[in-house]
């Protein structure tokens, strides 16, 4: 324990040697060491879209605010997108050897934080100082599944909740020991899995090694209460308020066929296309000359693609493409569309990965939703990528066109491949869902009416009480 007793009432703050004295409070005084706050290194997980450097930037700038009253010298603050050319970073795996390389030696603690976490940096410090450094600690605020789920790949079937995984909002943490075991074996075992999905429960799992790591270890001043909430007193991390919105954002939506659309989410679209392998005015459905198939959609995607930018749809600034089992609120995805620069290559939904240990790629993964600006579009269909079959995976060989253009898939875990049962309650609590996926074993009414439809637009934030479709 690095602490001075100097007493309850003091005012203001005072250095000892290598202490320095913290006031928390009028009434006490804790003394943290300056050497507690250098080894740590702080990583945020950023996106290399413009709002999201920005918001990155905002944070990183907040941090080290927090620190220069602690210490002349800042811990490290690392932007996570602009760490490395790998594309594979976001992982967090394949850039573990590269940070072990940098801070092994020096530090105590690698700290993760998502673009919203808000960070209270001396409860953190506090937090941290309960673990032994010296030893392999794997920290965070614990989620489990209720039931086994198909983007864990059934882990875990017969007690699902024995498993704990970290909410990355709340902010989740490795000991340098820890890390330096787990960059080793990366360099001598390189990773192997093929689909990176749900990478919060696939960190866990490879930091578990089949019980031969640690398991998660809760930490209750990691939170994910508002940062204002009065519930959140005791909370090293919470979460930032949303950006602040714009309006007028257009979007046109394509959509692949039809079923329970016309019963949630189709009346607060105006500008919406079905699509078939034959004309049915009744729908009604447009054909595009690309044949129906069984599994991939591509040639159909693309095709979609070229409608979007020709004179046969009005021009919008965002294409959304979906599949005819989504449930999707089209009011919280304007919402969310008016915090991007429809100008940029965007290409929005949530992120999967492919092989990005051996140097794969990203990609929107279609269920959830896939949203695409104007210039994005222009930029794909102005390259030479191409589906290699009409039912190859729509959403994976856009993956790989983007790759090879250079553009980043840019992560919303608003969106979301699976159904609610197949995600943590904690995880969606402090959630408001753009999109659902699949309809099995659910009544997906009842599940968009719970989930996804807003009851008033008097609700919604200044300057979206207009009629849905006036925006649309």
């Amino acid at each position: 324990m690095c602490c001075v007793g100097v007493g309850r009432y003091f005012t203001s703050c005072a250095v000892f040697s290598n202490l320095m004295c913290v006031c928390l409070s009028d009434l006490f005084l804790c003394c943290l060491c300056v050497a507690d706050l250098r080894e740590i290194v702080f990583v945020i997980q950023s996106q290399s879209n413009s709002f999201h450097m920005s918001w990155a930037e905002r944070q990183r700038a907040d941090l080290l605010q927090q620190t220069q009253s602690l210490t002349q010298t800042p811990p490290p603050v690392l932007l996570l997108h602009s760490l490395t050319d790998n594309e594979g970073d976001w992982s967090i795996l394949p850039l573990l050897p590269y940070l072990s390389s940098l801070f092994g030696k020096n530090s105590s603690w690698l700290v993760f934080l998502e673009e919203e976490t808000n960070v209270k940096v001396t409860k953190l410090l506090q937090a941290l100082r309960k673990f032994d450094r010296r030893k392999e600690w794997f920290l965070g605020k614990p989620l489990h599944d209720e039931e086994s789920t198909i983007i864990h790949h059934y882990a875990f079937a017969e007690n699902p909740s024995i498993f704990k995984y970290p909410d990355f909002s709340a902010a989740w943490a490795l000991s340098i020991p820890l890390l330096d075991r787990l960059a080793n074996k990366v360099r001598d075992d390189p990773l192997k899995s093929d689909f990176t999905i749900d990478l919060k429960h696939e960190v866990a799992l490879y930091i578990w090694e089949n019980g031969h790591g640690p398991r998660l270890t809760a930490v209750p001043e990691l939170c994910t209460e508002p940062e204002h909430s009065p519930t959140a007193q005791h909370c090293a991390t919470t979460l930032r308020r949303p950006a602040p919105l714009c309006v007028g954002t257009k979007l046109c939506i394509l959509y692949i066929t039809v079923p329970v659309v016309k019963k949630t989410w189709e009346r607060e679209a105006s500008l919406l296309e079905y699509y078939s392998d034959h004309t049915d005015p009744s729908i009604p459905t447009i054909d595009l000359g690309v044949p129906n198939t069984e599994r991939g959609h591509c040639g159909k995607t693309f095709a979609i693609l070229e409608r979007y930018i020709s004179d046969a749809v009005p021009k919008t600034s965002w294409l959304l493409v979906v599949d005819d089992d989504t449930l999707i609120s089209l009011p919280r995805l304007q919402m969310l569309l008016s915090c991007y620069n429809p100008s940029e290559p965007v290409c929005l939904g949530e992120r999967y990965g492919y092989g990005l240990g051996q140097g794969g790629y990203s990609y929107i993964t279609g269920g959830g939703g896939m949203v695409f600006s104007r210039a994005a579009v222009v930029r794909l269909l102005a390259s030479d990528c191409k589906c290699y079959r009409d039912d190859a995976p729509d959403d994976m060989v856009l993956g790989m066109c983007l790759n090879a253009l250079g553009l980043p898939v840019t992560h919303s875990s608003l969106f979301h491949q699976a159904r609610p049962e197949d995600y943590s309650r904690d995880f969606l609590a402090h959630q408001v869902p753009i999109s659902f996926h699949k309809h099995w074993n659910i009544d997906p009414v009842a599940v968009f009416n719970r989930w996804l439809k807003d009851e008033s637009v008097s609700t919604r934030p200044h300057g979206l009480n207009k009629s849905t479709k006036e925006e649309l």
